[in-house]
């Protein structure tokens, strides 16, 4: 019989890493190289309307496609240049990245605009990302130079300050080892707990860096990065918005928020242009 710490420890990891899974469930059907229905077009010259590129982050366990089956569209037929991008990859893992190391990782979003900035001629981008995506830019803005190159960060289920996972980190200390189990295989899942020293770093001095719009949009039923208002920001040029204040009907949990739910796309279109935005409604899933 194997002694239990050898059985606890991987089953440990192996119970946080299934927490967090943020993977569409057309996973299988589509790569991260797949044709993406038109976004990621590099000849795509921003508009009077929308002089900005849309820049979309996927979370943990997704890719630059899976993620953005439903958004990229949504925003593409509403006339945006949107591109998407692959980041946090690990050896020999395709398909599920945003798991290396998220300073890593915001290296690679920094490179990424500057291609897409250089692209379509425009001095600045807006982003959009689900779960880690919402978080992880905020280390390219604070610490790379990335406030000088993005007007707004859309938040959707960000993990701004860690989860609990219900309750479940919590749980770390009585599984020796586990903990640095995670930060060796998985190093963003071990980053993305609350109180990590990555987390203590990037929220050290205040959320939000001058210059940068800010939203955060977040779901009560949120089961992954919990509690669900650890997402919320402080800070000037923030808003923090609840899916349930706008529908009360919507049921969304932290997957379905970025999705596929166009109450949420509604209200990212808005943040987008605040100028122009409409009243986020349960009828918004019409429009």
């Amino acid at each position: 019989m194997l002694p239990w710490k050898r059985v606890v420890r991987p089953l440990a990891a192996l119970l946080l890493a299934a927490a967090a899974v943020t993977v569409p469930t057309a996973t299988g059907a589509h790569a991260a190289g797949s044709p993406s229905s038109g976004w990621n077009d590099y000849t795509c010259k921003p508009s009077a309307a929308h002089p900005r590129p849309v820049v979309l982050v996927h979370g943990t366990f997704g890719n630059s496609v899976d993620n953005w089956l439903g958004l990229a569209p949504y925003l593409k037929h509403r006339d945006y240049c949107v591109f998407s991008l692959d980041y946090g990859q690990l050896d020999g893992v395709p398909f599920f990245h945003g798991l290396g190391p998220i300073e890593r990782s915001a290296e690679q979003l920094d490179a990424f605009v500057d291609k897409v900035l250089a692209a379509t001629g425009a001095t600045k981008a807006d982003l959009v990302g689900h779960s880690q995506g919402g978080m992880m830019p905020r280390y390219y803005l604070k610490f790379l130079g990335g406030a000088d190159e993005v007007s707004a960060l859309v938040g959707i289920a960000p993990s701004n300050h860690g989860t609990t996972l219900g309750g479940l980190t919590n749980l770390l200390p009585y599984f020796p080892g586990a903990g640095d189990l995670l930060n060796e295989t998985t190093p963003a899942l071990a980053q993305q707990v609350v109180g990590s020293d990555f987390l203590t770093r990037l929220n050290a001095g205040g959320d939000t860096v001058p210059g940068v719009r800010y939203t955060v949009l977040a779901t009560r039923y949120d089961e992954v990065v919990t509690p669900y208002r650890s997402q919320y920001l402080s800070g000037p040029n923030v808003r923090n918005v609840l899916l349930q204040d706008l529908c009360p009907l919507d049921l969304s949990e932290h997957l379905a928020i970025g999705v596929l739910d166009r109450i949420a796309f509604h209200e990212v279109a808005n943040a987008l242009d605040p100028a122009h935005a409409r009243p986020t409604t349960c009828a918004s899933v019409f429009s």
